[in-house]
């Protein structure tokens, strides 16, 4: 008898149908013996609905009575998750995050887990109840309800695996597995079996939705195998992620592309030790996430700094910047909106040459001009416009895995 750790997301939970498919893949673990632990999502569009009508109050709500709001989507699956297992005759009890409890830091909204207590769900379980738990969700040392930011259920599951030392976390979604790109970009994606969990990390962080970036982390560290696969399928190999990557000798596993991005550009400041320390420090004081960053080298008395923000935060980057222009000692702050990220990802690309030249024939090919490019051992990512962002991915991808 094993733990497995079972999470589904809001596609997965969005009708009484849909949670009697969710019920039939619960079932089947707890027929072969095993105990469960589930996590779920808010149904379908409920979390937008909520902040739709949180919207309706106030623009601008406290980020701690926000968190309290969006996460009642998860509490409502959850009781009727139970309640249809319950009616089928399997014993099941629902936990939220704040019952377990899951404690977190105090930032709402992107707050992480820093310990779970596990004997609420291990009591349980040893009763022989199926756990079921609201995702993205869970309780500061204060006691207020804090949340994991979109996606952070998968985080919650991969979270509880570590914790209760499960022998894996099936993550269950619309799709069946890892593809080497967005499905709907191309119609030649193809099912990745296997994928490492640095290379899975880069796709999720370079804008592939299939999981949430911090999960993986987690994931990784705690060395918890993770499947991904369809809710759909009655039985579904899914692609799984773990230490030993891919089988399949590619080149890359993956083509991402991640939209609404803006790059701002400081020039003129001064090539001095600690000017670069000081404008990402200062940044990082106000919480602004910076991805990609390039910088001129040279000789030279001055030099350019370009880098990243998601465009939800360029207003309130470009007023830190305006506002403190004159310690930065820099000419002039340029900003270019409308822009995507798009990477490939995969263990070959620091061993085979080539692949960079590959990469921007495809672009060049498709006369796709490239406003940055940043790369590291497993990843190479270019900046381009956002309305040539699907070509450029489907015509990378072409490049790779056509051929």
């Amino acid at each position: 008898m094993g733990l497995i750790v079972q999470k589904f997301g809001g596609s997965s939970v969005a009708n009484t149908q849909k949670l009697e498919l969710v019920t039939e893949h619960i079932i089947y673990e707890v027929e072969k013996g095993n105990k469960v632990v589930v996590v779920v999502s808010a149904q379908g569009k409920t979390t937008d609905r909520l902040i739709s009508e949180e919207e309706e109050i106030t623009k601008t709500p406290l980020k701690r009575e926000h968190d309290v709001l969006v996460s009642t989507g998860e509490q409502i699956t959850i009781a009727k998750l139970s309640m249809l297992l319950n009616e089928k005759n399997y014993r099941a009890v629902s936990l939220t995050g704040w019952q377990i409890p899951i404690i977190t830091n105090s930032e709402f909204s992107n707050s992480r887990i820093k310990y779970i207590h596990n004997e609420t769900v291990e009591e349980y379980l040893n009763a022989g109840n199926i756990v079921i738990v609201a995702g993205f969700q869970g309780v500061d040392e204060n006691g207020n309800i804090t949340t994991f930011g979109r996606g952070g259920s998968d985080t919650t599951a991969v979270a509880l695996a570590a914790s209760l030392k499960a022998e894996r976390c099936d993550i269950y979604t619309d799709v069946d597995g890892v593809f080497t790109t967005d499905p709907r970009i191309t119609d030649k994606a193809k099912k990745i079996k296997t994928i490492s969990y640095e290379e899975m990390l880069e796709l999720s962080s370079m804008g592939a939705k299939v999981l949430h970036n911090r999960c993986v982390e987690i994931g990784k560290k705690y060395n918890v195998p993770i499947y991904v696969k369809s809710t759909f399928e009655k039985i579904s190999d899914g692609t799984l992620i773990t230490n030993s990557g891919n089988l399949e000798d590619l080149v890359i596993n993956g083509v991402t592309k991640d939209d609404y991005i803006s790059r701002i550009t400081i020039v003129g400041i001064e090539n001095k030790i600690g000017r670069s320390y000081e404008l990402f420090k200062l940044l990082a004081k106000h919480n602004i996430n910076v991805d990609v960053i390039v910088q001129s080298f040279g000789e030279h008395i001055i030099k350019d700094i370009a880098f990243t923000v998601k465009m939800n935060d360029l207003d309130k980057t470009l007023k830190i910047l305006d506002e403190n222009k004159e310690m930065l000692n820099a000419k002039e702050i340029l900003h270019c909106e409308n822009l995507s990220k798009v990477s490939i990802i995969g263990v070959g690309i620091a061993n085979k040459p080539g692949v960079a030249a590959d990469m921007f024939e495809a672009l060049y090919e498709n006369n796709i001009n490239m406003h940055m490019i940043t790369t590291s051992e497993i990843k190479i990512t270019v900046l381009v416009n956002s309305n040539e962002a699907d070509i450029a991915v489907k015509a990378i991808h072409q490049k790779f895995f056509d051929n």
